[in-house]
């Protein structure tokens, strides 16, 4: 199961109470207050790691607690602090404040740690309070409270390429043959239900991340289909695969497949429409009328884009697909 959104409740521990005592030793005539400080409580981190893609474990266990510091003791015994807790968090979660909607931090390498709620400070003993003055100090604190917080958490993909485009344009079929995802695949719309990661080789040790998201079509940002909630997961991709089915099977205008979509983007978020994009023609196996293949060609070729066709069942055009790729990805990271 795909959770990329949840909501948690976070609580640190609450610090130890200070302690009201006085020495009394057979061969110690002025003991004194000897009442010591409680420990501190247990913080709640959030440690990114690589072996999650999902938030699953958060929908199942909402709630994360650290333990409290222990009380003090007489004869200036400090209570023992509280043992924090470490949450395992997937990287590219984003952390927003539930309440306030306050982003408070982004994980985009494994081992970031964040702080999500701090322990509370333990209470003073009553021998922190004796003076030259005030020599039997009676009083003493309670431990301090720790955070409670309520959290949202966003997961955004890392991935360097996003695939996009109509459902059945091809998608699941290019990521199972360029890498090793086997997404589902099957010759009805929407088999993509959730975002896919393919790793693929670009030779010389190289590689790049790419991500196959569901099918976007007419209306998607109004809640048609599967909608636009997906899309959040190529927003820190550096390059875009808009992938157009020039067959004739799909009974549709290969432009304005590639209008609608774009459209779509563009009712998301302005950055991803103005990210760089290659436009590729897919199932040209199947392709009958040249003249579909070649209109996409010059809409690509009026706004500049690179324009490159394939067939993912033959494996035509598949290389020059991953060089432009690799080249967009790992030669001009400066144009991301």
């Amino acid at each position: 199961m795909f959770i990329d959104e949840v909501k948690i409740l976070v609580k640190a521990g609450n610090g130890g109470n200070g302690c009201l005592a006085f020495r009394r030793e057979k061969y110690v005539p002025r003991g004194g207050p000897s009442g010591g400080d409680g420990g501190r409580g247990g913080d709640v981190i959030l440690v990114a790691t690589q072996h999650d893609n999902t938030l699953l474990r958060f929908r199942f266990n909402p709630e994360h607690s650290a333990e409290r510091g222990r009380h003090g003791e007489g004869s200036n015994r400090k209570g023992r602090d509280g043992a924090s807790i470490e949450v395992p968090t997937p990287v590219g979660t984003i952390v927003y404040d539930a309440d306030t909607g306050e982003q408070l931090h982004d994980f985009t390498t494994a081992g970031d740690r964040f702080i999500a709620a701090h322990g509370g400070r333990g209470g003073r003993g009553n021998a922190r309070f004796a003076t030259s003055t005030h020599q039997a100090p009676t009083e003493h604190e309670a431990g301090f409270p720790g955070e409670e917080r309520k959290l949202r958490l966003e997961l955004k993909l890392l991935a360097d390429v996003g695939l996009v485009g109509f459902p059945n344009a091809g998608k699941s079929t290019l990521i199972s043959r360029i890498s090793a995802a086997r997404p589902k695949i099957a010759d009805y719309p929407f088999t993509t239900l959730e975002p896919n990661l393919g790793v693929v080789s670009a030779g010389d040790d190289r590689s790049f991340v790419v991500a196959d998201i569901p099918g976007l079509i007419e209306g998607a940002h109004l809640g048609h289909g599967l909608g636009i909630q997906f899309l959040r997961h190529i927003e820190r991709t550096r390059v875009l695969a808009h992938l157009v089915d020039v067959s004739e099977a799909s009974g549709r205008d290969p432009v304005h497949d590639f209008e609608v979509v774009m459209e779509e983007l563009r009712s998301f978020s302005e950055d991803l429409v103005a990210k760089p994009m290659i436009v590729v023609a897919t199932k040209i196996d199947a392709a009958q009328d040249p003249a579909r293949t070649e209109s996409l060609r010059k809409l690509a070729r009026r706004r500049k884009l690179p324009f490159l066709k394939i067939s993912a069942v033959t494996g035509e055009g598949l290389p020059a697909l991953k060089r432009a790729l690799a080249e967009a990805v790992l030669d001009k990271p400066e144009a991301a």
